[in-house]
């Protein structure tokens, strides 16, 4: 029996709460497992950007990326380490690459998922180019934007084909309101989709591996209370027609993590923004829900890189369309997709995993988040975000979810919080 150790690399940006949170978790976990005639063991390291030999050998055996959709350098090392070196990265940066909102609308469309109607209209600027002139002299065809939006309906949204964050993105209630809106939009390539309206539920599923979290959300609201403290808001039916939907979103493109928007109208449930596979993490925005998410991502690092699990490099849709081409309903048809991601995703073996080796990780991850460490980590992200003369009153905001969960989950669990903790 070998003593070997798997090391998961941190690739991050701004993130600062949550890598200090499975940092420490992972650490006071002290996995030593039994695999294969081993005895496993895991650290936990931050990637620097820095020059590399495109040969140099990968020391990761697991990687939770949250940079290459900026940091082209970060996402080219990775990319050659999963080609070279056969390294696990949550995501697969090919996929984050070149499945922008558009191709993702798109994808969900051929497979029958309610996303409500979008239509593309052409920038109204372009970058200046020696063939620009001469090509829309030839080719760019005149438009009624107006009537455009008279054929999708009002109210509708505006917002970039890529984007994400909000930026960009517009409410729309008449036709002279789509035209200012075009027109101060500059150089972006627009969407326009048929608002779902009115609806009375907004949810956010938040997706790590085969685990999923159903949030209500409200977009209305300031960053730090869109994510809402709700209880039982779901059927059962529901939740599992959400769960079945983000995983299979998630495994039709390859990700790991992802999360998606959908709004309820009439009991139906539509997807309205699914792309979003670099997702709130933070617990400025996730609060209360930010444990879980801490939690979801150990799982899933430690299954994979305890188990070697492969790298999906390329994605396999034919067996979707099988299914989407088939005359069964919409519910059998997201239900056979749903069988496709939690095979693919490994969710039977993940789920044996987790019970034999990580059953003490909830009452290790709520004792860490009633430690100093943890509070320390919401101050630092919080002096991050806020001004100066606001950062007391939010860290003790953010902690004071962070103690409500504590809470809850300690009543979950049967553990006792210390006196005056959870109050």
């Amino acid at each position: 029996m070998a003593e070997v150790t798997r090391k998961i690399g941190l690739s991050l940006g701004a993130d600062v709460d949550w890598p200090i949170s499975f940092e420490r978790i992972v650490e006071k976990l002290d996995l030593a497992l039994p695999i294969e005639g081993d005895t496993v063991r895991f650290e936990v390291e931050r990637l620097t950007i820095e020059p590399f030999n495109l040969r140099q050998p990968c020391r990761y055996d697991l990687i939770l990326d949250r940079v290459t959709h900026w940091y082209h350098s970060s996402r080219e090392w990775i990319k050659k380490a999963i080609i070279l070196d056969d390294l696990y990265v949550l995501n697969n940066p090919w996929s984050l690459q070149s499945m922008e909102k558009h191709t993702s609308y798109c994808a969900m469309m051929r497979l029958g998922l309610p996303v409500p109607d979008t239509w593309m209209i052409p920038q109204k600027e372009y970058e200046p180019s020696p063939d620009l002139q001469t090509t829309l002299e030839r080719y760019a065809r005149h438009f009624d934007l107006g009537e455009v939006g008279e054929k999708i309906g009002y109210p509708l949204f505006i917002k970039p084909y890529d984007g994400g964050g909000w930026v960009g993105v517009s409410r729309i209630d008449s036709a002279e309101a789509l035209r200012v809106a075009y027109e101060m939009s500059g150089k972006r390539l627009l969407h326009l989709q048929k608002a779902v309206d009115p609806f009375d539920l907004f949810v956010r599923c938040i997706g790590m591996g085969p685990q999923v979290r159903c949030v209500r959300y409200n977009p209305s609201a300031a960053l730090h209370e869109r994510y809402q403290v709700a209880f039982n808001f779901l059927t059962v039916e529901e939740a599992s027609l959400l769960d079945d939907m983000t995983l299979t979103i998630n495994s039709f493109f390859g990700w790991d993590f992802n999360s998606c928007e959908a709004l309820r109208a009439d009991g139906v449930f539509h997807p309205i923004d699914f792309a979003n596979a670099c997702p709130d993490s933070q617990v400025t925005s996730l609060h209360y829900h930010f444990p879980w998410l801490v939690k979801a991502a150990v799982r899933w690092s430690i299954f994979c890189a305890a188990t070697r699990r492969k790298m999906r490099r390329t994605v396999d849709w034919d067996p979707y369309y099988e299914i989407a081409d088939s005359d069964r309903s919409y519910r059998e048809k997201l239900a056979a997709y749903a069988a496709i991601a939690r095979e693919r995703l490994e969710a039977d073996r993940f789920e044996e995993f987790c019970a034999t080796h990580l059953a003490h990780l909830d009452e290790v991850a709520w004792e860490f988040f009633g430690s100093d460490a943890a509070k320390e980590a919401v101050r630092l992200k919080v002096e991050s975000l806020f001004p100066r003369h606001e950062v007391d009153e939010f860290t003790e905001h953010f902690w004071g979810m962070l103690k409500f969960w504590r809470k809850t989950e300690g009543e979950r669990l049967g553990l006792v919080s210390a006196p005056g903790e959870g109050s």
